[in-house]
């Protein structure tokens, strides 16, 4: 029991109630108002979950005013310079990093699992040539649990294991197919030769027609943007992920729960928002103007890219991305590129207007992982999903640490109902 006690008092005659006050490793401390509605009759009200915690959780921390962001205790930036996707990964689902042994073990029975079931191929042609990669990878993936029977049993850690094991592997492969498919080229299957990443690469950009050279600038940067983005606390499609988890549901229909959130424009979607932006604004000649549209409020024009829901500094993983993104234009010959060119001369504006700077709109990382994304020659369709290939750690984890959480109920938010009171029934003749 919490020695730290706050306590809720009424003016409607309602006694005073004592909650306990627990504290983390670090960052605020949480009322526990489990008992609120037993001892009251009352529940909170909280829209978007501003100020409620969901659950505990040992995996990401964020500290929004400071512009820190933490994966199992490691601040961003170290992981992001000094390891790969996959050792993130082993260290988001195992709480630590791995030796030598374990990376290598990790790496050998993610590559084993790349492969799809064959007859999972068929659910593309399904699909009009057009659709959305998302649409298509929520079908995929939630189809995943029937291809799977022999590792759906969430109170089985070791079917939990193989089940991670499999996503992680197929999400790329999956992924990829969805790309090709609207591309109206040939499938590529999995090279075990190949680093996660460069296989990835291999799967969306290589052809039957010739050898495909990976490059290792372009690798890497894509490696660190799947690095910034495999997971990022109880964000709108974790928690998703959580809820449909809470019902006992299997991980893939989880994961397929995640990915139909993901896909909202004020998600994982907003990337793709900066480069509809991009076009839109035209030419740095036009930046002044936009600018101004967004500066007024009876305009809907949005800044998007700046600003965040959680950080009020400078977002952390912006910082690497942005390195990256530069890394990449030089390396790709593109920092002339009109578009390129209008993007850094956006940063620049925003960066130094007072309009932006007083309210705290930094860039964030989907204002640069757009960027990347163009200069690697991804279309925009594909932004989200490669976000979900990232995030699918992040996911599983997440879903995980649930699964084994001893508090753990079926979620169940409640409402405050401003509808109709009890009326009386009338026939249908006797209406007006």
């Amino acid at each position: 029991m919490s020695e730290k006690l706050a306590t809720l008092s009424f003016t409607d005659g309602t006694p005073s109630v004592d909650f306990p006050v627990n504290s983390g490793t670090v960052g605020p401390d949480v009322i526990d108002i489990r008992p609120l509605y037993n001892k009251t009759g009352k529940f909170t009200y909280d829209p978007g979950f501003m100020s409620t915690g969901s659950c505990a959780s040992k995996i990401t921390y964020i500290d929004g005013d400071k512009g820190v962001l933490m994966y199992r205790g490691y601040p961003i930036e170290h992981l992001a310079e000094h390891c790969n996707f996959l050792e993130v990964a082993y260290l988001i689902l195992n709480g630590e990093l791995p030796n030598q042994k374990q990376n290598n073990d990790f790496v050998s029975t993610i590559t084993k699992h790349t492969m799809v079931h064959e007859q999972l191929v068929s659910f593309y042609s399904g699909f009009r040539r057009d659709a959305h990669p998302m649409a298509v990878m929520c079908g995929v993936i939630g189809a995943l649990s029937a291809f799977y029977h022999d590792s759906l049993d969430i109170n089985d850690p070791t079917h939990r294991e193989i089940s991670a094991f499999r996503l992680i592997a197929k999400v790329p492969t999956i992924t990829a197919m969805c790309y090709k498919y609207n591309m109206g080229q040939p499938f590529m299957y999995p090279k075990n030769s190949l680093s996660y990443v460069e296989n990835f690469m291999y799967m969306m950009f290589g052809t039957p027609c010739e050898e495909y050279q990976p490059n290792r600038v372009l690798s890497r940067a894509l490696d660190r943007i799947l690095i910034l983005h495999a997971d990022h606390e109880q964000n709108a499609s974790t928690s998703t992920v959580r809820l449909a988890g809470s019902s006992g549901a299997n991980p893939f229909a989880c994961m397929a729960a995640g990915i139909a959130s993901l896909w909202g424009p004020a998600h994982g979607g907003a990337n793709e928002a900066v480069l509809n932006m991009l076009a839109q604004i035209g030419d740095v000649s036009n930046i002044g103007k936009y600018i101004a549209r967004v500066k007024d409020k009876n305009d809907n024009a949005v800044l998007y890219g700046f600003g965040h829901r959680v950080y009020k500094n400078y977002d952390p993983r912006a910082k690497l991305i942005q390195k990256t993104c530069h890394e990449v234009l030089d390396e790709l010959g593109l920092k002339d590129n009109k578009l390129f060119k209008l993007a850094m001369a956006l940063e620049k504006i925003a960066l130094e207007d007072d309009y932006f700077v007083t309210r705290k709109l930094y860039p964030n990382v989907d204002f640069y992982s757009g960027i990347v994304y163009k200069a690697l020659g991804i279309p925009t369709g594909m932004f989200t999903a490669i976000f979900a290939l990232a995030r699918t750690v992040g996911w599983i984890a997440q879903w995980t640490e649930m699964i084994s959480d001893p508090d753990q109920k079926i979620g169940r938010p409640r409402q405050l109902y401003t509808g109709q009171v009890e009326r009386a029934f009338v026939p249908i003749g006797k209406r007006k």
